[in-house]
């Protein structure tokens, strides 16, 4: 099966077909760094390193790029209040950013450029709309004009006769039209100015990407993302902007997320979960003496897997085979029927792989896991290990009450004991 994606342009599964055959050309809406990240962005940003690393998975050369917005009214709203400089907030939380990306565990991207190293780009971007009577001064301002260009709508579905001035649209009276945006911001007093033909000042929000995205990608480019918040007005301004200038299409297919669900469910109710259980099964098999040398991932698993996936990424169905694939392994190795665990585990690891689960070994990933709970819980690990060499000396004694009832209080606790031939371990639920 040839992979498909939804095209929020069309409205429909389409087979794709990157412009370049084996190359990818992707850009997806970075944050603006006012702040620190949210579970939203996280969320986006999970969903797009998920897409960045099947198509990577599938062999395609991939152009990944990510920008930052590091120039905005919140950022200078910021700045003010703290009497610091734009730069030192936008460097501070940019930093963070690349922090909590690699907590995440996220490949970087291709390229992440920033809005404010792309001056020159934009302001030619502003006179080639100005060229073709899509943009007009105002005071010093600029702004794109929204009936001049008959497609505006097309992605969000929207008519312009239907749209009123709203909440991301920004007001402004001396526009010609409401829906009208800014494409250059005349500076104020204490604010970010950048020298243009129209004075010193700023780009608007919008130009931004499609300034970057042509300079690195081209256009037309094979994918551009977002989060479904983006859609309107901001992706719509994109095209309106870029598609203005150039007369061509600005991507082919146009990728929003959304919420992953299984079943109707939030997954990030039960991954943790599910994770933990994942590191488990591999650890089982690499104590299990299974001979895993040379083999190769199961054909038909990777098949299964691969069908999900190029339905539109289809995160949660992949995500329920590897669950399954997970609880067959364990059934297996209970009953020590060994034979194919070494090339299901195989295509187990993969398909993580694939995905970006289970970067880390069993070993490492328990260890951390132990840490961050005894934090959590106030608990040092030498009170843990001090109640297991007391369970161990009752257990030598023979005092099986006394070694259960301690098992029992640790559990109790969330504190797993196994007595293997090793001696005895511990892990945390």
């Amino acid at each position: 099966m040839s992979l498909k994606i939804f095209n929020t342009l069309s409205g429909e599964k389409e087979d794709f077909v990157p412009l370049t055959p084996g190359e990818v050309r992707m850009y997806v809406c970075g944050v603006t760094v006012y702040d620190s990240s949210h579970i939203g962005h996280a969320r986006s940003l999970l969903t797009f390193d998920t897409i960045y690393r099947y198509l990577k998975f599938s062999g395609y050369r991939v152009q990944f790029v990510r920008n930052f917005t590091d120039v905005d009214d919140k950022i200078i709203n910021k700045a003010n209040d703290q009497k610091s400089s734009c730069e030192t907030i936008t460097d501070r939380y940019i930093d963070e950013f690349h922090r909590d990306a690699e907590s995440l565990g996220l490949l970087a991207p291709s390229l992440e450029p920033r809005a404010t190293v792309h001056i020159a780009e934009i302001i030619e971007l502003i006179q080639k709309l100005e060229e073709r009577q899509l943009a007009y001064r105002i005071d010093g301002d600029v702004f794109f004009s929204v009936p001049g260009f008959p497609g505006y709508g097309k992605l969000s579905r929207k008519r312009i006769e239907e749209l009123e001035a709203g909440a991301r649209v920004e007001i402004d009276e001396r526009k010609k039209s409401p829906l009208d945006f800014a494409l250059w911001k005349s500076s104020k007093a204490g604010e970010p100015s950048w020298e243009s033909p129209w004075g010193p000042g700023r780009p608007g929000w919008h130009i931004e990407c499609s300034a970057m995205s042509s300079k690195y990608l081209g256009q037309p480019f094979d994918i551009h993302g977002g989060g479904r918040d983006l859609m309107f007005p901001h992706h719509e301004n994109e095209i309106a902007q870029s598609e203005g200038a150039f007369g061509l299409p600005l991507a082919r297919y146009w990728m929003h997320n959304g919420l992953l669900t299984v079943n109707g469910e939030k997954m990030s109710k039960s991954l943790g979960n599910y994770f933990t259980i994942i590191y488990e099964t591999i650890e089982r098999i690499a104590c299990s003496g299974i001979n895993r040398q040379n083999t190769v991932a199961d054909a038909s698993l990777m098949s299964s897997f691969c069908q999900e996936m190029n339905d539109d990424f289809n995160t949660p169905r992949a995500l329920a085979l590897i669950f399954d694939e997970v609880r067959s392994l364990n059934r297996l190795l209970d009953a020590k029927q060994n034979d194919g665990i070494a090339e299901r585990a195989s295509a187990l690891e993969t398909m993580c792989e694939a995905l970006g689960l289970l970067q880390d070994g069993p070993e490492a990933f328990f260890s951390r896991k132990k840490a961050r709970w005894l934090r959590q819980q106030g608990f040092a690990e030498e009170e843990v290990q001090k109640a297991i060499a007391v369970r161990d000396e009752a257990r030598m004694n023979k005092d099986w009450r006394e070694a259960d009832r301690i098992r029992n209080e640790l559990l109790a606790k969330g504190i797993v004991v196994e007595d293997t031939r090793g001696g005895t371990t511990w892990k945390v639920r």
